[in-house]
């Protein structure tokens, strides 16, 4: 199946339950620059990130590395996390997780598992990355969750998870040093996530 448009949506309800959706998205051939997630029971095919993208989620995962939990490891590959709670997988821009989370032949992770996640807005992403990640994230007791608005040039931090989501965040211009909470407890230098 060759998706050509921008955003399509399969929704839940046609396909089944969350399970024959996780088959499903195994299943699609996108065209190449795009790819694929499951929000609110749909999958959502969105395109991947602008070249620069790269050059700042390398700088977020160089600086959080050496402030990470006994065990997890962090990186900016294509891994899909689920949560099946909330009908949800998710493929984070930048993601660090306990390294059991890897010991498996399933290329679905437990969401659970990790301990930061990492979003950079598209404006075809955007609103999902401020409203549905958040509540999903904090539901999923994820620590840290950090969004970063490109469209908007600002660096939010969400922490203390809840079943309601988040219940603290921390907003900074990029250039500035935005303090990553606990367990990182480390400031994260903004200056370099500009566009060229």
């Amino acid at each position: 199946m060759a998706v050509m448009a921008e955003r399509p949506m399969i929704s839940g309800t046609e396909s089944g339950n969350f399970e024959e959706l996780l088959d499903l998205l195994d299943e699609l051939h996108l065209r190449d620059g795009f790819k694929a997630e499951i929000i609110r029971g749909n999958i959502v095919v969105s395109p991947w990130s602008k070249g620069y993208y790269q050059r700042v989620m390398h700088l977020v995962c160089k600086h959080l590395e050496p402030h990470l939990p006994a065990g997890h490891s962090i990186s900016c590959g294509p891994f899909l996390y689920v949560f099946p709670g909330d009908e949800s997988a998710y493929g984070p821009d930048i993601h660090a997780a306990s390294d059991r989370a890897f010991e498996t032949t399933s290329n679905r992770l437990d969401g659970e598992a990790l301990s930061f996640v990492a979003e950079l807005t598209s404006s075809s992403t955007r609103d999902d990355d401020l409203t549905d990640k958040v509540e999903v994230y904090g539901r999923a007791g994820i620590p840290v969750y950090l969004l970063l608005d490109m469209q908007e040039e600002q660096a939010t931090v969400f922490s203390m998870p809840s079943a309601k989501g988040y219940e603290a965040r921390c907003s900074k211009p990029f250039g500035e040093k935005l303090p990553i909470p606990q367990p990182f407890d480390c400031l994260l230098d903004t200056t370099d996530f500009k566009a060229p």
